[in-house]
């Protein structure tokens, strides 16, 4: 008689041959679409493109909000589908909604920097949404390494932003447990670039699996019946699969420079990083600032995230928590409705 543990290996076995097998159907439409949301192409430069969202037939609210995804990944995870778009449930708002599109980085980027990035690419993006939405300061909120980027830019541009929220967001780089410090320390990025002088995406989509090596790969497929029950369910899966796997080359330059002075030096927390030799001092910051947080995040801590309210001025600071993992903050269906309220409540 076979143990219960085989009996439970024979099992997902089966569930997994079961997906493939509906997986690999003749009849089987393409890969479900991603991004569907209606965008506008306002302005591009080399690979960045900056989107406009199509309002909804909703009262409309005056700032803008300008969304800043990291660099390591593609922004279209905050509109990854309808029941689970940030980007969405801010239209729903009356929100005008922008977007940043880094692209993909070839051999003619690898010499990219971070204030390249920064004071170049980024805040041409914030006056081209100034000017589209005819407003004087825009509210920016920045994701994972986005939120890092528009820190810094806030930081170096105190009178372009009238409120800016950090989601996820990076702050103290070595804090106790923070896996992907202990995995960059003392590496050297540049054995690990190309042909084309970057840092494969690949790469780094590999480097965050070994964060989480078995829930990753094998525990993803542990209920494998509910996916193949529905449609919808699949289709989910498969989109996150999509975005998982889709991870963009990260400048040679850049990807050196953000090893070095955030996860090696921890320079920003440290108070002593510059960008292009200007001195990028949190405290500089002048805008009212919220920072989300996720409570299961394995990717940036709680503890990294909140080593914000050290350099914010009290009255301009406030944090709140949502429960979730790193992406699952804002893609959950369960957690949206609570970092929604969160933003509404604070963005007024």
């Amino acid at each position: 008689m076979p143990s219960t543990s085989q009996q439970h290996e024979d099992i997902w076995q089966g569930d997994f041959i079961r997906l493939m097998k509906q997986l690999s159907h003749d009849d089987r439409k393409p890969t479900p679409r991603v991004g569907t949301t209606a965008k506008e192409l306002i302005y591009s430069e080399n690979k960045l493109r900056l989107f406009r969202y199509e309002p909804l037939d909703v009262k409309q609210r005056k700032a803008p909000i300008l969304i800043a995804y990291a660099l390591v990944n593609r922004p279209y995870i905050v509109d990854l589908e309808p029941k689970r778009s940030l980007v969405l449930r801010l239209l729903e708002q009356g929100y005008p909604v922008y977007l940043i599109d880094w692209g993909y980085p070839d051999s003619s980027d690898c010499f990219t920097s971070l204030n390249d990035y920064i004071n170049g690419y980024m805040h041409r993006c914030v006056q081209h949404v100034k000017r589209n939405a005819n407003r004087k300061k825009i509210d920016l909120m920045g994701i994972c390494q986005g939120g890092v980027l528009s820190l810094c830019y806030a930081a170096l541009h105190p009178s372009e932003i009238r409120k800016l929220i950090t989601l996820v967001t990076p702050v103290d780089f070595h804090t106790d447990n923070n896996l992907l410090s202990l995995l960059t320390n003392g590496m050297n990025t540049k054995i690990l670039t190309n042909s084309a002088g970057n840092v494969p995406g690949q790469l780094i989509g590999q480097l965050f699996k070994t964060l989480k090596p078995f829930q990753l790969n094998r525990e993803k497929y542990r209920r494998i019946k509910h996916l193949i029950s529905k449609k919808e369910h699949l289709d989910t899966f498969l989109r996150i699969e999509k975005w998982l796997n889709d991870n963009p080359d990260l400048t040679g330059l850049a990807a050196q420079e953000f090893m070095d002075a955030f996860y090696q030096q921890n320079r920003l927390h440290k108070n002593n990083l510059t960008i292009h030799d200007k001195a990028v001092r949190l405290e500089t910051i002048k805008c009212p600032v919220l920072n989300l947080y996720a409570t299961k995040d394995h990717i940036v801590t709680p503890a990294s995230t909140r080593a914000l309210a050290q350099h914010i001025k009290p009255s301009l600071y406030q944090e709140h928590p949502i429960n979730g993992g790193h992406i699952g903050a804002f893609t959950s269906l369960n957690s949206q409705p609570e970092l929604i309220d969160s933003l509404v409540k604070w963005l007024g």
